[in-house]
């Protein structure tokens, strides 16, 4: 006597012996009451599987058995076009030269499909997004403040002056911040020959911006590298 298990088949029910399934492309997902529970794929071919990225994190976009449209735009490896064509023959030809079906324009109409190296591809992205934060870094100019008083002595003043010479040669501004207390507001002109001198001993390395100016107790120079 054979043994009978349901297999379900896009809305339909119908019988199947145990043991095999109705069609080559059946894919057995457990076991009820002795008999195989049997469910059909509808892409379920060899060699093909609906996600390639890293494992345990989620694709980015939709890939071979994940993309639903029934025809897609298809692109090849090196983005050329292989015109507009059935979802399945698009699976066999990514197949056929052991490569991905990806998605890479959902919403558009129909979708765009290029054939690809998936893990290939989310390497080389993610590679393009450090090297472009890391241009955008250097780009990206700092203003490094350094603090003096009136009263700063030689060796004080020689230590900030020579990490503004680094600051500057490393393309970032400098901004120099003489400080005030109490009865020192009546020796601004100490603060000015400060500035002066600090300009002089950077030499060509360095172009004031703007005014030296007082923002309340503070004595404000701009430092820029110079561009010759």
């Amino acid at each position: 006597c054979a043994m009978w298990t349901t297999t379900r088949h896009v809305g339909a029910t119908r019988l199947a012996r145990a043991g095999t399934a109705s069609k080559p492309n059946h894919a057995i997902l457990g076991v009820r009451n002795g008999g195989r529970f049997v469910v059909e794929a509808r892409n379920a071919r060899p060699g093909m599987r609906s996600g390639r990225g890293p494992p345990g994190k989620k694709n980015l976009h939709l890939i071979n058995r994940d993309i639903r449209a029934p025809e897609v735009r298809l692109q090849g490896e090196n983005k050329e076009a292989l015109g507009i064509m059935d979802v399945e023959e698009a699976l066999d030809r990514a197949r056929e030269v052991g490569l991905d079906l990806v998605c890479i324009q959902e919403k558009a109409d129909p979708p765009v499909c290029r054939l690809l190296d998936y893990k290939k591809f989310l390497y080389d992205e993610e590679k393009k997004k450090k090297e472009a934060k890391k241009k955008s870094a250097a780009g990206r100019v700092e203003v490094k403040e350094l603090k003096l008083r009136p009263n700063t002595d030689v060796h004080d003043y020689q230590v900030r002056l020579r990490s503004a010479q680094k600051f500057l040669s490393k393309g970032d501004k400098v901004k120099i911040n003489i400080q005030f207390r109490g009865r020192e507001m009546e020796f601004k002109n100490i603060g000015q020959e400060i500035c002066e001198k600090f300009i002089a001993d950077l030499g060509d390395s360095a172009v004031v911006e703007g005014k030296i100016r007082m923002e309340g107790r503070n004595m404000l120079m701009f430092l820029a590298p110079s561009k010759t």
